[in-house]
């Protein structure tokens, strides 16, 4: 079969080298335009384009899906399927008509669970001890195609969303695989989502980072895991904020006071009240600094049980 791949990010790199390494025709790759990044505001390339680039597969990277010129180019590649992961832009409905088998898709969630962009963060953050991918026919409206296939994962109780991620992807790969050897042998059979029972993972911004103290112990973990490695949940100590990259439970449950406020500091870590129980702070990092431990954060500097920094 000769295949467009569509993405972007690193989840996509795993089914992007699946397919080629299994020898399948990839006769273009698509992504997002290069974009300048950090302090410097260097030029980078998509992680997807750097490995098309390493086996000489053509790229592509228009700003939009919709103008004429790029469902020309598209309809003269005469690709048998479009591939999409994580691309990062929705498909228009005269470029999901051009390729005789359809365009598919693989998805970091159980659709119709989390559609959208941060699926992986929203079911840490939710709570879920469950996940997986899927690949579905896509359709115009965002992760709403028809199912073909899915394979299940259980999410680790310490799990971030960063190790899900990978783990993720190469689940997506084989994933991938074994569907493009369906439609090779005439056997890809889909069904339509439950639409009543679509849930959204919309994407992140940094101002959802602040950890709210007045929330439950697991509430706080879940979010802490679901935030690492971006945007990272934050928190004030000693007035300055800080990212808090790893946290846990605490073992008392009964102490009263203003939540947010630090009850004990000491090797394993900075104790800090919440609703019905504590949180232990394990990993942060402070601006201008590395991350590191609590406990090697904590021989720089002293903080009292009301958050202030003692010199």
């Amino acid at each position: 079969m000769k295949i467009i791949f569509m993405g972007t990010p690193e989840f996509a790199l795993a089914p992007l080298k699946r397919i080629y390494s299994e020898g399948h025709e990839i006769i273009a790759v698509f992504t997002q335009p290069d974009r300048a990044q950090n302090r410097g505001m260097k030029v980078s390339f998509s992680p997807v384009k750097e490995v098309a680039l390493t086996h000489g597969i053509s790229v592509y990277q228009p700003s939009s899906l919709k103008n004429k010129s790029i469902h020309d180019t598209i309809a003269k590649l005469d690709a048998d399927i479009i591939v999409v992961v994580a691309y990062g832009k929705l498909l228009p409905k005269n470029i999901l008509e051009i390729p005789p088998y359809g365009c598919i898709n693989i998805h970091a969630s159980l659709l119709p669970k989390y559609r959208g962009a941060a699926p992986i963060h929203w079911a840490i953050m939710n709570g879920e001890i469950k996940t997986g991918v899927t690949s579905m026919m896509m359709s115009e409206e965002l992760d709403a195609g028809d199912i073909i296939a899915y394979k299940e994962t259980n999410i680790g109780i310490d799990e971030t969303t960063e190790m899900l991620h990978d783990r993720l992807s190469i689940l997506g790969a084989d994933l991938l695989s074994e569907t493009l050897s369906d439609f090779v042998a005439g056997n890809i059979k889909s069904i339509p989502q439950d639409h009543s029972a679509a849930s959204f993972a919309p994407p992140l911004l940094k101002d959802f980072t602040p950890i709210d103290w007045t929330d439950t112990p697991q509430n706080i973990k879940n979010k802490v895991r679901g935030l690492n490695s971006w945007p990272v949940a934050t928190t004030a100590l000693a007035g300055v904020v800080h990212k808090i990259y790893s946290v846990e439970i605490g073992k008392t449950s009964e102490i009263t006071g203003k939540k947010g406020s630090i009850i004990a500091t000491g090797p394993e870590g900075i104790e800090i009240l919440c609703s019905k129980g504590t949180i232990i702070i394990k990993e942060l990092q402070a601006p201008g600094s590395r991350r590191m431990t609590a406990a090697e954060y904590l021989r720089g500097k002293r903080l009292d049980i009301d958050g202030e920094e003692t010199k």
